[in-house]
């Protein structure tokens, strides 16, 4: 199993680079867009990890999705997404918003290749940093995940699940200091934000029980679990990310997260830096992630 003090260590070196080294990744600096995408390649490409570029145009920039993978057949019948936007918002470096994921995504491709060294599966993860999330490509057709999403539907690839990672790396421990939208603050959920949440829609429920009972496994983790009717549209904040694009082409889909502005008060803010965040936190949603694909290889 990993190696806690390891993880944070790289974790903190993947936030640096991402919100130090190269700042803002808003659509403002299209530059810092493409040392992000540069950055992520040789990250995979240095761990022996097959890349490739999923490019498309945005007004007058090319822009582009990382699409990396681990297989070990050539036709893998089980398969997996798990899933990160590497932008921030205009204004901000973005460090929870969602550096936090993209850091996160990268050590548990890391963890889960020597997983998959150690074992024979027919089972195939794929590793996608999308472009753009954030304004005035969110909701549009110009989303990285709704590039990635149509694609896969029209090549007809079959998903077990996608697993959206969605500021993973803010925590808070005041009571009263997690809030909820409504009607959830009138059930009886947290009051403190420790925990990491699992968000699924009805079709995706399976996944979302599967997903949760793994991180349930981990002692240092509190997990939460909840699943949205009617494809979340009866909560809209549930739909903020990149796991909607998934729903949209009938895949099952789920983001993990810390529950963004329901926790965090530094979203979309200049604040919003590495200084802020629990990187032990975030070093135990990678091996929360690591014990579920550990069960299903």
């Amino acid at each position: 199993m990993i190696d806690i003090e390891i993880t944070k260590e790289r974790l903190k070196a993947h936030l640096k680079a991402l919100t130090v080294e190269i700042g803002e990744r808003s659509v403002r600096y299209p530059r810092n867009l493409t040392r992000t995408a540069e950055y992520l390649e040789k990250f995979y490409r240095g761990i022996g990890l097959p890349v490739e570029r999923e490019t498309y145009k945005f007004r007058t920039e090319q822009v582009a999705n990382i699409v990396s993978y681990l297989q070990q057949k050539n036709t893998a019948s089980r398969n997996y997404i798990i899933g990160a936007h590497y932008d921030s918002v205009v204004g901000t470096v973005g460090a929870d918003d969602n550096a936090s994921a993209v850091a996160v995504q990268l050590e548990t491709a890391r963890e889960l290749k020597g997983l998959f060294q150690k074992s024979v599966t027919d089972l195939k993860v794929k590793f996608v940093s999308f472009a753009l999330e954030e304004p005035p490509a969110f909701a549009t057709r110009h989303m990285g995940s709704r590039v990635h999403a149509k694609r896969c539907k029209k090549a007809k690839e079959k998903l077990e699940g996608m697993i959206c990672l969605e500021m993973v790396g803010y925590t808070c421990h005041e009571p009263g200091c997690q809030k909820y939208p409504f009607p959830l603050m009138f059930m009886d959920f947290p009051k403190t934000g420790d925990y990491i949440g699992i968000v699924g829609n009805l079709r995706s429920k399976r996944l979302t029980e599967s997903i949760y009972n793994a991180f349930a496994k981990n002692p240092n983790l509190p997990v939460v679990k909840l699943t949205v009717p009617l494809g979340g549209y009866t909560l809209p904040a549930v739909g903020l990310s990149d796991h909607s694009s998934f729903w949209h082409q009938g895949y099952r889909a789920v983001m993990i997260t810390d529950t963004a502005f329901y926790r965090n008060p530094h979203y979309h803010k200049p604040s919003d830096t590495m200084d802020k965040l629990d990187f032990n936190f975030m070093a135990e949603v990678v091996r929360s992630l690591v014990i579920f694909f550990n069960e299903i290889l």
